[in-house]
Order: structure tokens, then sequence, then C-alpha cells
């Protein structure tokens, strides 16, 4: 069964404007949730048959005390949602999988994506096996409203948070994932699960090369990886690495791979410093040059999105805890994302 209601997201949009900040250029506008009946957070867009379908969390009061690693985000399902048009009517089509639906699972269903390829619809979660340990998973569908199918066990190798996946024009896709604190990244620094870890690498590392996602190139049935993960390397302006302690720049989780002009544009969350960053490269695994802050922090502690192109324009989805004002409860929202003249993105106050 669906539902359906018309957005009011878009509306405020005619107020865009542009003011001068130390930062340059900036957008600055109001927007209202997409969702309002249920709680959604951690959006991944895609066009699929003339559509946008958003793959979201799908966030709910679990009772459950907040910690460091993220313990209050206890989510057990995923819905789907279409859009005909940015601005119009959102579609609600349901619960397409479940927890209790996934042989291998323990609990939280963290943030999701979506791919398709030869038929089939691929729906990715990141999610904690029976040992309390972040795997990715994959589900099946021959549509993208699902419902999905989980397979049996997680993708061999996965490990930690956020999976993205992103196809490039000659058909390749590739993974992008990670993220640290409660996204347990930090923990596979070794190459071996270390549960000591929560949060950074701890004390002294804040001169070190910051923790990097992780990118794979995914398998021709999109259900495994064709190689072990590589690290996804983010370099200053000097092309020296990130460092552990630059925290308004370093990667934290949240990826997102989008194509430009034939550059590649790896764009992430800052976690504990609330800003959405981005970086540019010629190939897709990098390494990347930082460029610069896409949003400005959102109300609520976490920060999470996604970048699409629909009908010519692009777009940014995103969220905040506008209707709860609670962290872990939190609501979806888009606008449109701006370039400069010289094809930098403009950054956004939300």
């Amino acid at each position: 069964m669906t539902r359906s209601f018309i957005s009011t997201g878009f509306m405020a949009l005619a107020a865009i404007g542009s003011i001068g900040l130390e930062t340059g250029l900036c957008q600055q506008a109001k927007v209202k949730p997409l969702v309002s009946d249920l709680f959604t957070a951690d959006p991944s867009a895609h066009v699929f048959d003339g559509k946008i379908y958003i793959y979201p969390s799908h966030d709910i009061e679990a009772n459950v005390p907040q910690d460091d690693e993220g313990g209050h985000f206890n989510m057990r399902d995923y819905h789907v949602y279409s859009m005909d048009a940015i601005g119009g009517k959102v579609t609600d089509h349901g619960v397409v999988l479940d927890l209790k639906d996934i042989p291998w699972a323990g609990r939280q269903l963290w943030a999701p994506d979506a791919a398709f390829k030869n038929g089939t619809y691929y729906l990715y979660f990141p999610v904690k096996d029976k040992q309390d340990v972040f795997r990715i998973g994959v589900a099946t569908s021959k549509s993208p409203a699902g419902p999905f199918k989980a397979e049996p066990e997680p993708i061999p190798g996965s490990y930690s948070i956020d999976p993205a996946v992103f196809t490039d024009t000659d058909g390749q896709s590739y993974m992008y994932f990670g993220g640290i604190w409660g996204g347990q990244l930090q923990r596979w620094h070794s190459g071996k699960y270390d549960k000591t870890l929560s949060t950074d690498l701890g004390k002294g590392h804040d001169q070190e090369p910051a923790l990097s996602a992780k990118v794979a190139k995914m398998s021709g049935d999109m259900r495994t990886f064709a190689e072990t993960p590589r690290d996804v390397q983010i370099l200053d302006e000097h092309g020296k690495p990130l460092l552990g302690g630059d925290h308004d720049r370093r990667f934290f989780e949240g990826a997102w791979m989008h194509k430009f002009n034939g550059k590649y544009y790896f764009s992430y969350s800052t976690g504990d410093t609330h800003l959405l960053c981005y970086a540019e490269s010629n190939s897709p695994y990098g390494p990347f040059t930082y460029k610069g802050v896409i949003m400005k922090p959102v109300e609520g502690w976490t920060t999470h999105h996604s970048i699409v192109e629909f009908k010519g324009k692009w777009y940014i989805f995103y969220h905040d805890s506008e209707l709860s004002g609670k962290t872990h409860l939190r609501n979806v929202k888009v606008r449109e994302l701006v370039r400069d003249a010289a094809g930098a993105i403009v950054p956004i106050v939300p």
C-alpha cells in the first residue's frame, strides 16, 4: 500500500539568495520536510524510470540512551519514497525490508543506498550482525519501490557503515563506505577488528593522516566486491593527506559520489563538526583534493546527504531534526545544489 502527500519543501526555494560571507557566496533558504508522518533520515536519492526514488533510514523512538556509538539510532526497517517532480507529490511505498527478514542481522539498520543493473534493483544496507559488528548486506527486487529480499549473508569482506554505490559512465559500479565512532571504521585500522577503539584512533594520532573511507569495485552481479577495499585518500591544497586532528575537513561518515563535467566529486560528513564537505578527483579511486563546504551545520547532531541530477538540475537531499527537535528523530529535505561560474559548489546555510 502507498501513501501520498504534497511536499512543501521546495515552496521556499523562491527565497534563495546569495550573501557574502568569509567563505564567499552562500545559499540561504528555508525548506520544509518531505515526509512528516514518519521520521526519516540519511536519504539516498536516485533517478530510476524517470522518477526520483529516495532510500532513507526510518528513525524510531526506541528509548535507548544516547551515546557516542549511536545506540539511540536503533532503526528496524526501511521505507522507499518516490517523486515525479521536485516540489510535487511524495509517495510512500511502505516497508520494503525489515530487520526480522535479514537472516544474519542483529540490530540497527542504518543508512542504506540503492543501485540498478541488468533488470535488478539492489538495496545496500549496514546492520550489526549477531556479534554486534557492522557489516554491509544487499537485498534485491525487480522494482525500485521494492519489496527487497535480503541475501542470506553479508557482503564478504564488508564492514562499517554508510554504503554508497556509484555507477560510472562506463557502467562500472563502485561502493564507497565507512564511518568512524559508532560506525566502527576505526576498529578495522589494523586490518583486524579491535573493539577497544571506540571513537577515533585515540590520543597522539591528531597529527597522523585521518582515517579514510573505503572504496571497492563491485562484481558484475553487484552482490560482492571485485577487489579488496582500498582507502579513499583526501588531500589538502598542498597535496598532503588531511590529518586526524583536522575535524573541519577530515572524513567522518556519509560518503557520496557524483560526477560532474568529467570530474569525480566525493562528498561526506565531518561528523562532530557537523559539516558536509567535498573533494575532487580525476579518478573514482582518487586521490581527492579537498575543495570546500557544501552545507553548514543543520539542526541536530548528524548530517548526511545525497546528490542527484534530475531534469537538468542538481539537487541535494539531506536531513535535520526540525519536526522533533531530537537528534535521533530526523526528517528528510531537498533543495537545489548551486555551482558558481567556476563550477565550485556554493555552500548552503540551512
